[in-house]
């Protein structure tokens, strides 16, 4: 809490504060970091397999072989979210399942299961957007942001 807010608190509850922090359980902060960044890796690990065996055996390329990969982890995610095994993980990986493709999947299918009984357009299509909403929104925006900055610099450049 920063000095300002304890100033407008009254003895009982600056009191409070203090008491409550003492008993507020510690987080092991290091042992969930490491948790996080070897889930993380894994799940990098697996698209990365999963790119070379594209590349291997379909005979993409580095470029082409993305696609198919993001679409097979995305499967893979909303796949894990639907037998919840993936809350599992991310319980107790933590931001480590926060990957952006199997993140963001998680994030859209979980929610989607759980509002699947309000019907399919007023709960499963309404509310899945609700947390992955913003992030399709600042992604198309600064998408927006940042091809008009490469256009500047393209028409600068070329001057």
């Amino acid at each position: 809490m920063s000095s300002k807010k304890k100033k407008k608190l009254t003895p009982t509850q600056q009191q409070y504060q203090k008491y409550a922090k003492k008993r507020e359980p510690q987080r092991p902060v290091f042992l969930n970091c490491v948790k996080a960044f070897i889930v993380g890796g894994i799940i990098c690990t697996l698209g990365q397999g999963l790119q070379w065996f594209f590349i291997t055996y379909f005979d993409f390329d580095e470029v082409t072989a993305g696609n198919p990969t993001v679409a097979v982890m995305i499967m893979l995610s909303v796949l894990l979210t639907g037998l919840g095994v993936y809350d599992h993980i991310a319980q107790w990986a933590g931001a480590g399942t926060a990957v952006p493709v199997t993140g963001f999947a998680n994030t859209m299918a979980s929610a989607a299961i759980e509002h699947r009984t309000e019907g399919y357009v007023l709960g499963v299509g309404s509310n899945m957007f609700k947390l992955s909403g913003p992030v399709i929104t600042y992604g198309v925006f600064f998408a927006f942001v940042v091809s008009l900055v490469k256009i500047a610099v393209k028409a600068l450049g070329g001057m």
